[in-house]
């Protein structure tokens, strides 16, 4: 991160430096070997856990460590640069799996389930997307029934992260047909409830170090208690926690984009063709001086929104800016990347062609480019 970030406390500067350290240690050594096996190295999440980094930004009382979101945008950046897919697989179990507890759980169920999660002893997935249900919400069909006590869940999920290792999940349901958006609602679901069960995990062409899977839910009960927020208002209490969600995802761009930069200023250096080094040609100076400066403008978008979630002041547009604009930026970054490396770059051996694979997914994620335009326009009155 750059010194002219002068916007950071020296607490959040410390933040970053023993983060930094951490990646190097823990997650980078870890990185092509997860990619490549498809497995989430839960050891990881288990030291974040203990060394509190899972609870920044959850109020001390229900077992987090304090913070801001702009504390969470810094730990996102410094995890994705040492690994996109482990930092994908930590952030939906904090940001949103352990945000929904947070924000809309009982007492009891942020007891039993919220603080061990901080603490890394148990992990959460995020159960929203069906095959025929991505962007449009409207249109998920998994639901649930009142019978006596219980809700009873019936349906399937797709490219839930972490699903295969979930300890829990929230998931997203409809209780009232017919009612699209109006009628989701949100639950927790334990994992070893009778009726759930991981139909099959799901291999992928980036950021394959997390686990995804396919989800189903057969007449499978779980009490009126694991409701969490309010029936039938569930798209609007998701809403609240995937608007942070932009601009985690912004951080992660950042975080890949910067590896990326990183990468290619060491190998132009070093890389000599025709008596001299390939950083020394203007067409490659000046393409990585692009690379530097929308770097550079697209961590300033996101932390931007996140000190605008910190001082409570609307938001939603300015995440769905850096979102847009930073994972876009990313796939430029990347691929310019991978074009000054070469041959060196495409082998399997290489982080970049990882970074490669990895960056195009963030566009899609949270919410595509084309919905975030859309709701960029409709902010501005369009």
């Amino acid at each position: 991160m750059a010194e002219a970030d002068f916007y950071l406390s020296e607490e959040q500067r410390s933040l970053q430096s023993t983060l930094r350290d951490f990646v190097a240690a823990e997650v980078e050594p870890l990185a092509q070997g997860a990619d490549d096996d498809e497995r989430f190295p839960v050891q990881v999440l288990r030291k974040l856990g203990g060394l509190g980094y899972l609870g920044l930004r959850f109020p001390v009382e229900v077992g987090g460590a304090g913070g801001s979101n702009l504390d969470y945008a810094v730990m996102c950046e410094e995890m994705a640069r040492g690994s996109a897919g482990i930092a994908l697989g930590v952030y939906v179990h904090t940001a949103l799996a352990c945000s929904a507890l947070t924000e809309f759980a009982s007492d009891d169920l942020r007891e039993r389930w919220l603080a061990p999660a901080l603490r890394g002893e148990a992990i959460g997935g995020w159960a929203f997307a069906e095959a025929g249900a991505g962007s449009d919400a409207a249109s998920i069909t998994t639901s649930a029934a009142v019978d006596g006590d219980d809700y009873v869940l019936n349906g399937a999920k797709m490219y839930i992260t972490n699903g295969t290792i979930a300890d829990f999940l929230v998931v997203v349901a409809s209780t009232t047909p017919g009612q699209g958006l109006k009628g989701l609602s949100l639950f927790l679901v334990e994992a070893d409830r009778p009726g759930f069960k991981v139909a099959r995990p799901l291999s992928k062409l980036g950021v394959r170090a997390s686990e995804m899977a396919e989800l189903v839910f057969e007449d499978c009960r779980v009490p009126r208690e694991n409701l969490l927020g309010r029936e039938d208002k569930g798209f609007l209490d998701a809403l609240r926690v995937l608007v942070f969600g932009r601009i985690a995802s912004a951080a992660f761009a950042v975080g890949i984009s910067r590896a990326a930069l990183e990468a290619t200023v060491e190998h132009v250096r070093e890389r000599r063709q025709f008596g001299v080094s390939v950083g020394s040609f203007q067409a490659v100076r000046f393409g990585v001086a692009d690379m530097a400066m929308q770097i550079e403008a697209a961590r300033l978008l996101c932390h931007r929104a996140a000190i605008a979630a910190d001082r409570g002041l609307p938001h939603g547009r300015e995440a769905s800016m850096a979102k847009l604009f930073a994972t876009e930026t990313c796939t430029r970054v990347v691929e310019r990347a991978l074009h000054y490396h070469g041959a060196t770059g495409f082998m399997s051996d290489s982080p970049v062609q990882r970074y490669y694979r990895d960056c195009k997914v963030f566009e899609f994620g949270e919410g595509s480019s084309e919905l975030q335009r859309e709701m960029i326009a409709r902010e501005l009155g369009l």
